[in-house]
């Protein structure tokens, strides 16, 4: 037997779980022996072993159970990593315990995984622990489920023994986030459906083990497209270079883009990018990756790059699930470390909102956490620490807690949700009001329109609002008086504040044709206010004429219209002015954007 090298084949990273004596290891022996990824020495030496243990048969589980404890038991203790390939892929697997007092070990086994292979034996059925491993694979947001329902040759291969378990876990998991689950029967000791279709089993369709595992897709395909690169080590060989390394744990990173440092918010550029083979113009999310900048920053470990206008919670205070994985109980008020990405700060635990119960799922009040139970925990930290909620990226959602004297850690957690955030106050000061003014017919509108999908192509959070739109519904009740119409301005300016309070570029299209009224605008909206006069002679306006309102006007119909029977006043201190007549759309737009960029920055 040789084993498989498949250097450019795609990494799976698959996690198991089952109850004690499920088979796990028998089934990653078989899935090694059947695969070619044993040595014929290592084989033999296999052989030999379950014969002076008097097995009749090779003992394949003895692959997998490497320490001599788990030998001598016969179950699995600690997380035992093996490797296998295939023509398609290669597999990195966890065989972790099946024991409920080895909770912990499966959640360090799963919190990397593609995808999680469950075992059940089919003479058993669901048992706690096969919904204590369910539940975990759902907190953990596993993306793939291999529910494999093993020792089916012990029940005579019946398909209403498969059937009725699959109905169960199907009827649990319905309670949980999990999603893209797939049910395997199998008898691993007799290769039954590990790497061939089994003949005994004809009522069953679907793919062996091994085939549905050479279709998982690697998470990293799955990762989000937030940028996301903690800093882990400083490198300064000599005075002429600093680099900051660290892993990118999600989004692309390219050669020449602009950055935001978190905490201190410093704006930087890529200047140079360099991964494992030296230097390269991009980077993918996975990658072990040294940057350099074009000037001078202090930058630490624990520090974090991230894009300008994508930011995660920077916040002192979250809410998580976590799985406590120490002998000593949880006890409120007591300060722990919190370890997050490159990033360690102190943290109090305020309180434990409730256990889960992993049986019914209901969630009990309690005081403590005892080892291996799962609840969800309020906790407030020294420093910042920035956050994505564990369900939109997995590398920015996980944490550890440490005792800060023993240095043991205590528990696991998947943030839920972070409060106070002050990447919400950060979102506040982003939001920006472009309010254009001009006559009708100047081209408002169509810049708007044009400049809002421009932003929103560059992943910016861009409104229009509207005179006509505000008319039909907020302010239908006013008319056309001088009074009504800075009625009519005076609540739109409050609209847009609002809009960028919430962190929103609203691009405003109003004529206000005085300046007593822009004046009123840029005092109520603040610093976050862009005047833009969008400037068209009377002539052209009336050229273009896109409503007709014009004409209409001349012909009397229209008693107060802006530039004919009402004055227009040339702003008096306008930040951008923009003459339509001259320049295209395309190249206000382009302008109208840079302005907003250099705002954000």
């Amino acid at each position: 037997m040789a084993t498989v090298n498949r250097p450019d084949a795609e990494i799976i990273r698959i996690s198991t779980a089952g109850s004690v004596d499920d088979g796990k290891s028998t089934l990653l022996g078989r899935l090694l022996v059947d695969t070619d990824s044993v040595y014929e020495d290592q084989f033999e030496s296999l052989k030999r072993t379950s014969e002076h243990r008097g097995e009749a048969d090779v003992n394949l589980a003895l692959l997998a159970d490497g320490l001599k404890a788990e030998r001598e038991q016969g179950i699995t203790i600690d997380v035992a990593y093996r490797y296998f390939s295939t023509a398609k892929k290669r597999f990195i697997v966890a065989d972790t315990p099946g024991h409920a007092q080895y909770t912990r070990n499966m959640i360090t086994g799963a919190s990397t995984a593609d995808a999680s292979m469950i075992l059940i034996d089919a003479r058993h059925g669901m048992t706690e622990q096969s919904k204590r491993h369910a539940f975990i694979t759902s907190l953990l947001r596993v993306p793939q489920v291999v529910v494999v329902i093993n020792k089916m040759d012990l029940v005579d291969y019946s398909q209403e023994v498969f059937a009725s378990i699959e109905a169960s876990f199907r009827d649990y998991g319905q309670r949980l986030a999990l999603s893209n689950v797939q049910f395997i029967p199998v008898s691993a000791l007799l290769g039954e459906n590990v790497a061939r279709r089994s003949e005994l089993m004809p009522w069953y369709k679907g793919p062996c083990v091994l085939e549905r595992l050479e279709d998982l897709t690697p998470e990293g395909k799955r990762t989000p497209s937030d940028l996301r690169l903690p800093i882990q080590y400083v490198i300064r060989p000599d005075q002429n270079f600093r680099g900051y390394m660290g892993r990118l744990e999600s989004g692309v990173l390219r050669s020449g883009d602009e950055l935001l440092v978190l905490p201190s918010g410093q704006a930087v550029k890529v200047k140079q990018l360099f991964d494992l083979d030296g230097e390269v113009q991009e980077v993918a999310s996975g990658t072990n990756v040294l940057v350099t900048f074009d000037r001078e920053v202090d930058v630490t470990r624990g520090d974090m790059l991230v894009r300008p206008r994508n930011l995660p919670a920077v916040t002192q205070s979250l809410e998580a699930v976590a799985c406590w994985m120490s002998e000593e109980p949880s006890i409120v008020g007591k300060p722990y470390l919190l370890r997050h990405t490159t990033r360690e700060v102190s943290a109090i635990l305020e309180e434990v909102v409730y256990r889960f119960d992993v049986e019914t799922l209901h969630r009990d009040e309690v005081r403590c956490l005892q080892m291996n139970d799962i609840g969800r925990l309020s906790l407030t930290t020294g420093r910042p620490v920035f956050l994505d909620t564990y369900e939109h990226n997995r590398a920015l959602g996980g944490f550890l807690l440490i005792d800060p004297v023993s240095n043991n850690v205590m528990a696991a957690g998947m943030v839920t949700r972070s409060q106070g955030s002050e990447a919400m106050k950060q979102g506040q000061k982003t939001g920006q009001v472009v309010w254009l003014t001009g006559l009708s017919g100047a081209g408002k509108s169509t810049i708007s329109d044009a400049l809002i999908e421009l932003l929103r192509k560059e992943g910016l959070n861009a409104a229009r609002l509207d005179g006509d739109d505000l008319r039909e519904g907020l302010n239908s009740d006013l008319g056309f008086s001088a009074e009504d119409r800075s009625e009519n301005l005076r609540r739109a300016a409050h609209v847009a504040k609002l809009f960028a309070s919430l962190g929103h570029i609203t691009i405003c299209s109003f004529i206000t044709p005085m300046n007593s009224d822009r004046r009123k605008v840029r005092q109520i909206i603040g610093d976050q206010y862009i005047e833009v006069y969008v400037r068209a002679s009377l002539a052209q306006c009336e050229q273009r004429d896109p409503k007709g309102l014009y004409k209409r006007a001349r012909a009397g119909e229209i008693r107060e219209f802006t530039g004919i029977t009402s004055v227009f006043e040339e702003p008096d201190n306008p930040d951008i002015v923009v003459d339509t007549e001259d320049l295209t759309v395309d190249r206000v737009v382009r302008e109208l954007a840079e302005v907003i960029r250099r705002r954000l920055r």
